[in-house]
Order: structure tokens, then C-alpha cells, then sequence
């Protein structure tokens, strides 16, 4: 008899596991609280949108999509029926087949190290894919992996959260500080959340984790499997970065890479950091890292470089979507920064960062609905602009930048309240920047 799989939720990854689902021969049906767009779901698959209603209650599994909170009431009579709950990633983990599983995790920069790690094991290995949070959800692609596949995989605290038995080879924690708190609560909660990627690693697996971040080495101690540190320090036993060179010192092996690196800001010495220690466990030539680093400009929407303009320079940090992240950018910068910041807020204090907007930051261009908020966290470290949306706040830009000055887009914020997601924010920025005259 046909198993019945009822699927929570039809975003990208709802929608995917949806699919696998049918492939593979159950009977699904498929439940989203909001009346969305469904192109890509395949027409075998019964749904219902705009709420959810009892019948989902008809399966034997039901996967639930990242986000959801378990609470919901929806699954509170699941679970009193005993159905099983489960994940977008434990689905498509069971139905693929892999050599390697590389899995990254942090607050910050888990887009460019899933990215960067992604282009170096493709280089040595063709039977690579990248997925999670970038790229495709691995259910898209499960059943055209083999047992020789290398799987790089970009996960949320989201993610993590609804699969506690996740067991990669390879794990790559990069920094925690507080964020979606309005999902998980807690820090503790969020914390809890990012140890599933190392927790349940085994003595043959690897854990390569940020020295320099307390809270992550604090959780090294929390894994079985052989932790590699990294720091932008000098360390004994590990990979540092020194005066533009990355040095493997681990064990008797001292290995000198001499990258030329092409994407700014210390934090991006963290990222490429991890992708060179990934690299290392999984024994591949220093010389291919180094061409592979010296070759890579860094992914969209985080801190790109958009255009010069009247001696002005423009970058788009829209993937900014947490305070931390917004610090990692301005320390990027000396000075006379006109910073772009907004949208929908996450539950945090913007207070931080007061001491690098004063510093750095001539005036603070607000948008959305977390304008009045930032303002009255930073009010007395620069002045204000309310610009209440993306275009406008480039149009009044222009007219008070002068030459020296650089423009970032960093919201600090999520950006549900105007966009459907980051890239939407910051394709409208560009567009809008592109579309100034000399």
C-alpha cells in the first residue's frame, strides 16, 4: 500500500520535497497557510492554500518546512495522532546517496564558505552538487546523486532545528550571535538549534570550527568527530591567516597557501579560512585551493560592488539581514559610509554597532518598518533620514554624497515587509543605483 506524505508548507523546499515525494511513488498531499504560487509542483499533487485544514491529518509523515514553528496547531493535533514529523532535509537525505557530505552553518557567511568550498571540491571532484540554502533544496537533486557524489549543503538554524539526528563528514561552524530570535526565542534556543550540525559526528568525521568565536569553541567541546580550529590569529594547531597567506598547521604538516583574495573585509579571511580546512580534510592539492581562492569575486548581495559613480562607490549588502551582519560590513569600511539600513525587524537591539556608526557612518538612510526602532537604538551616534523604501533612499543619497563617500545597503533587517526575499531588495537597489545620471 501507497504511503501518504502530507507536506507543510510550499515554499522552495516544500514544494521540492513535494515533488521527490511523488517520484518516488507516494500518495502527497500538500498544505500552505498563504494563497501562493505553485508553478513547479507537480499537478499529481492534491493541495489546498490560504490555511490548513484537517486533512493533512490523513498522513503517515508529514514534512514540515523550515520556519514553521512546531507549535502550530496543525501539527499539536499531528503529534496527538502520533503522525511523524519530519524535515525537508531528512527526506532528501534518506533518498540520496553521497561519498561526502560537507554542511555549513553560522550566523554569518554561510552563503560564501557553501559557495567557495562548492568551486574547490568541483575542481577535483565533476560529481559535486551544492544545495540548502543556496542553490536548490537537496530534494531537487537527490535522485541524481551516486555513491560518488560530494554534497556541499548551506544550513539555517531553521533547518537544524527539525533534523536533530543530522550526521555530515564534514561540518563547518563559522560564528554565532544572536539572531531570529523571533522564531527560536532564546539565544539558548538558537544555539541548541546550530550544535545539530556537529552533536551527533562520530570519531571518523570532522568538525571545523572559529577559534576566535567563545561560543563556538565553547561547542567543539560538544562533538566525537576530529575538530579542526581556524582563526584570522596565529594558532598552534590549526589554519590562520597571516599577512595575506593562509597557513595549515596541523599536527607535523606546515602548508603556505598564497592566495590572491579578490572579496573584502576580515570576515571573508573566516570564510575562505573554513573552505581551506574543508579542503584539507577532504586531501586536495593546496596549489588547486589557491587558484580556486585567487579566481573567486565573492556571491551576490553581499557586499558587492555595484558601481563607481562621481567618485562615489556603491555596494549592495542586502544579504544583511541580522545586526552582526551589518557590523561585519561597516568594519569593511573607514569612513563617510551613507548606510541603507531597514525593513522587517528580527528582535534584536541595533545598539552593537553604535559605536562603529559613529564612527564611520555619516548618516543612516531608514526603510521599513524598523525605521523608528533603529532610530531610537542609535539615535545619538549620527544623523537620520527616513526614506520609507529602497529607491527613494538612493534618490536622496545622490543628491547629498560627495566624492570619497561609500553607499552600503546593510538593513540589518529581514526584508518580508516590501520584498519576497533579500535578493528581490537587492536586485531593486542595484537597479535603482544603475539607473542614476552623472
Amino acid at each position: 500500500m501507497k504511503k501518504n506524505i502530507g507536506i507543510l508548507g510550499l515554499g522552495k523546499s516544500g514544494i521540492a520535497a513535494a515533488n521527490l515525494a511523488v517520484k518516488l511513488g507516494y500518495n502527497v498531499f500538500a498544505s500552505d497557510s498563504k494563497e501562493i504560487k505553485t508553478r513547479n509542483l507537480n499537478k499529481k499533487i492534491i493541495k489546498e492554500l490560504g490555511g490548513h485544514s484537517d486533512k493533512i491529518l490523513n498522513s503517515d509523515v508529514i514534512i514540515k518546512s523550515p520556519g514553521i514553528n512546531l507549535n502550530v496547531p496543525i501539527l499539536k493535533k499531528a503529534r496527538k495522532k502520533n503522525i511523524k514529523i519530519i524535515s525537508e532535509l531528512t527526506f532528501s537525505l534518506k533518498n540520496s546517496k553521497y561519498r561526502k557530505i560537507i554542511a555549513i552553518t553560522g550566523t554569518n557567511g554561510k552563503t560564501t564558505t557553501t559557495d567557495l568550498v562548492s568551486k574547490i571540491v568541483k575542481a577535483v571532484h565533476k560529481d559535486s552538487i551544492v544545495s540548502g540554502n543556496i542553490g536548490y533544496p537537496l530534494s531537487d537533486k537527490a535522485l541524481k546523486t551516486t555513491e560518488n557524489t560530494f554534497i556541499t549543503i548551506e544550513l539555517s538554524s531553521y533547518q537544524l532545528e527539525d533534523t536533530p539526528y543530522f550526521k555530515p563528514n564534514i561540518s563547518i561552524l563559522l560564528n554565532i550571535s544572536p539572531d531570529h530570535l523571533e522564531h527560536h526565542k532564546t539565544i539558548n534556543a538558537y544555539i541548541k538549534a546550530k550544535e545539530n550540525i556537529l552533536v551527533n559526528q562520530k570519531y571518523i568525521d570532522f568538525a571545523i570550527i572559529n577559534y576566535d568565536d567563545k561560543i563556538c569553541r565553547k561547542i567543539s567541546k560538544k562533538t566525537k568527530a576530529k575538530v579542526i580550529f581556524f582563526s584570522k590569529n596565529h594558532i598552534k594547531n590549526g589554519i590562520f591567516y597571516n599577512n595575506g597567506n593562509i597557513i595549515i598547521n596541523i599536527e607535523d604538516k606546515n602548508i603556505v597557501i598564497k592566495p590572491k583574495i579578490n572579496i573584502i573585509g576580515m570576515h571573508n579571511i573566516e570564510n575562505i579560512l573554513a573552505a581551506t580546512a574543508a579542503s584539507y580534510v577532504l586531501e586536495i592539492n593546496p596549489l588547486i585551493v589557491e587558484k580556486v581562492i585567487s579566481k573567486y569575486k565573492g556571491v551576490k548581495h553581499r557586499i558587492e560592488f555595484v558601481r563607481t559613480l562621481n567618485g562615489v562607490n556603491y555596494y549592495n549588502d542586502s544579504k544583511s539581514t541580522n545586526v552582526d551582519s551589518t557590523r561585519v560590513a561597516l568594519e569593511s569600511f573607514n569612513k563617510d559610509i551613507l548606510l541603507i539600513m531597514g525593513g522587517r525587524d528580527k528582535g534584536n537591539t541595533y545598539t552593537p554597532i553604535k559605536k562603529l556608526v559613529k564612527q564611520r557612518v555619516k548618516s543612516i538612510f531608514l526603510i521599513g518598518e524598523a525605521s523608528s526602532k533603529i532610530k531610537k537604538d542609535l539615535n545619538d551616534y549620527t544623523a537620520f533620514i527616513y526614506c520609507n523604501d529602497v529607491e527613494n533612499a538612493v534618490k536622496q543619497i545622490f543628491k547629498t554624497a560627495v566624492i570619497g563617500d561609500t553607499v552600503l545597503l546593510s538593513p540589518a533587517c529581514a526584508s518580508f515587509d516590501q520584498f519576497k526575499n533579500f535578493e528581490e531588495r537587492g536586485e531593486v537597489f542595484k537597479k535603482a543605483v544603475w539607473g542614476l545620471d552623472a
